[in-house]
């Protein structure tokens, strides 16, 4: 067989060996199936809820996170906009001084604002992704619970 007639039989071959390499080998095996760790970068995230002390906290609706890929954080806490410079290293994130909007909101959303600014500030988080769910943990292991708008 000539050399042509080689690259056309093993180019194809091994294009589909490179994207079969890209699909299954960063992934997370998960019951038998394959999961591709979610950027954390880039994604309009969701405030679900805040654990601090082993108490939950369901976030307002209005709670929001997005992280871009240029350090610049912002959303909002439950009553006030906020932004921030952030640090993403791996599944690292560190979040610098908090500018905030200065609304007053209902009690409740107001102490949510607290909690949540706290436990964004306290330190390095460890960031873990599962489908469409992002979990920050610091250090003392109080969580922020958010979720993306992509299916997962």
């Amino acid at each position: 067989m000539n050399r042509y007639k080689q690259r056309m039989i093993l180019a194809p071959a091994a294009a589909a060996l490179a994207v079969l390499t890209v699909a299954c080998g960063d992934g997370k095996a998960d019951s038998g199936a394959v999961t591709v760790q979610q950027p954390v970068t880039g994604v309009d995230w969701r405030v679900d809820s805040l654990t601090v002390g082993g108490t939950t906290l369901q976030a307002p609706a209005s709670a929001r996170l997005r992280i871009d890929a240029d350090g610049k954080a912002a959303g909002n806490l439950g009553c006030n906009q906020f932004s921030a410079r952030a640090t993403v290293h791996g599944d690292r994130i560190t979040f610098g001084d908090l500018r905030t909007t200065r609304m007053a909101c209902a009690p409740d959303r107001m102490d949510f604002e607290r909690a949540l600014a706290r436990a964004l500030t306290t330190g390095t988080l460890l960031a873990e992704t599962h489908h469409a769910k992002l979990t920050l943990t610091d250090g003392d292991g109080d969580r922020i619970h958010l979720s993306s708008n992509a299916p997962g």
